[in-house]
């Protein structure tokens, strides 16, 4: 499932509405250190099994 361009400003939004705009540039750090990780669990994961 891919999300459109309209999804993104919807979620997008939300964020805003929620978090604030200046709470976003440290959620979106947070976040991408988050997938980084994920996706560094999964590679290894992958390797060893």
């Amino acid at each position: 499932m891919r999300l459109g361009t309209q999804e993104l400003l919807i979620v997008l939004a939300i964020a805003i509405l929620i978090f604030g705009p200046a709470q976003l540039p440290k959620l979106s750090k947070i976040i991408g250190k988050s997938i980084r990780s994920f996706r560094a669990g999964i590679s290894d994961e992958g390797e060893g099994g």
